[in-house]
């Protein structure tokens, strides 16, 4: 599997799709991994670059010790996309992938063609801050079950979670996978995280998009970033939980090859 040695760690990534084609950059979510964005992969791959990628302390990119911030994930990118040889992609993530991207299209917005945000939020609420604390219980017990059962139904709309219900034991097996004292750092990054006041700073053309039914970083969180980043476009995804790729992919595939073609060379 290809690693790349970046500010004195090494990532993960994946790259598919034509060599020649634009470059998007899908950040993954804090529970998930390249493998969740199987579905945007097949799609977008036909048209673009797919560059797909661990951030430090997820899964098969190395784990330093120390901190993690926000600001340390957008560097690493930016340092990733350089040692690719990307000048500019298209930038992409889902919940804390999409943090990561706001705060990469902050400090390299010469590196940034255009930013899509799915179901993140600029600013951690009080609401979400404890809604979200048992995750990090549960990585400080090093108890993945309870990490598992905490956060499934928070992540996945009624519909899904009916719809696959015989597949949630496999799934919560693959928490055992989980790293959870990265978890844990990677928690305190998101919390510690505040950027509603430089929104106005970003320039590029953005896209957002939440769940209808996301409980965790929902509608009322993502208006706070459209009135607040010029000219960002919202969609509102129907029947949608927080998982936005794996709950309602079709869609999603749908909006993002529309707005990357709109924003790219190839127009």
């Amino acid at each position: 599997m290809p690693r790349i040695a970046v500010n004195d760690i090494n990532l993960y990534y994946e790259l598919h799709g034509p060599e020649d084609g634009e470059v998007i950059v899908l950040s993954n979510g804090i529970m998930m991994s390249t493998a969740s964005w199987v579905f945007q992969t097949q799609a977008l791959s036909r048209h673009f670059r797919v560059l797909l990628y661990d951030c430090r302390g997820m899964w098969q990119s190395d784990s330093p010790e120390g901190p993690f911030s926000m600001e340390l994930h957008a560097d690493d990118l930016a340092a990733l996309l350089d040692a690719l040889k990307i000048e500019k992609a298209h930038i992409a993530g889902i919940s804390y992938g999409s943090e990561v991207s706001m705060m990469f299209a902050l400090r390299y917005p010469e590196k940034t063609k255009s930013l899509i945000v799915i179901d993140g939020v600029s600013e951690v609420s009080t609401l979400l801050r404890l809604q979200s604390y048992p995750w990090r219980l549960a990585g400080e017990r090093n108890d993945a079950a309870l990490l598992f059962h905490t956060s499934v139904f928070l992540n996945f709309g009624e519909e899904y979670l009916i719809r696959n219900e015989k597949m949630l034991p496999a799934a919560q097996a693959n928490f055992e996978k989980l790293d959870l004292s990265s978890f844990v750092k990677l928690m305190d990054a998101f919390t510690s995280y505040n950027i509603t006041e430089q929104l106005g700073q970003i320039s590029c053309p953005t896209l957002i998009v939440v769940g209808q039914e996301d409980p965790i970083k929902g509608p009322k969180m993502a208006q706070i970033m459209v009135d607040r980043i010029p000219h960002a476009e919202y969609v509102v995804v129907p029947g949608a939980g927080h998982a936005l790729c794996l709950d309602k992919p079709e869609p999603l595939n749908t909006l993002l090859l529309g707005f990357v073609l709109k924003h790219s060379d190839q127009v």
